[in-house]
């Protein structure tokens, strides 16, 4: 952990928020994306609300796509096709609290003609001096499908994006 002179604090835990999954194969890549926890993110009891989880892998996803240089509004003004969720598996494994700092992955483990599927974790970032460690609170299998935006049927996935998405 690095501070600024404004006393914040910042993690070295990735470079241009890709960085190694120590579980993944040689090669592949994770997309990291930071987030802080606020008031309106917790429940009664100070914990996050199960749902903004979502919202937390939501963000990650789309910041994942603008770094892969693929913009959401410019794909259905283009080519009138959207991305949905059409499938989520969560598995909360311990609670963020306010003010932790998270650290939100996402990797693409599957590419179909239709839809991919991306997991993603949400880890708790280590507050001490010292090694980066992130424990995971939470993980997700999301399967995104390719539709179009008038029929909502779904598409195949043009070959350039299916290349993008997979680089």
């Amino acid at each position: 952990m690095q501070t600024t002179q404004d006393n914040r604090a910042w993690y070295p835990v990735c470079n241009n928020n890709v960085m190694s999954n120590p579980t993944s194969a040689p090669g592949e890549k994770v997309f990291t994306w930071p987030i802080r926890v606020y008031w309106e993110d917790t429940d009664a009891g100070g914990i996050v609300f199960y749902a903004n989880y979502l919202k937390y892998f939501e963000r990650a996803r789309t910041e994942w796509l603008r770094a892969l240089g693929v913009e959401q509004r410019q794909l259905q003004q283009s080519l009138g096709c959207i991305f949905v969720v059409s499938e989520a598996n969560i598995k909360y494994l311990r609670s963020a609290r306010l003010d932790d700092q998270l650290l939100v992955t996402a990797q693409l483990s599957e590419m179909g003609r239709s839809s991919f599927t991306i997991h993603q974790e949400a880890r708790l970032l280590a507050p001490a001096p010292g090694p980066t460690e992130a424990s995971v609170l939470c993980t997700a299998t999301v399967r995104i499908g390719w539709v179009n935006g008038q029929t909502m049927r779904p598409a195949r996935i043009p070959p350039p994006l299916q290349h993008a998405l997979q680089s």
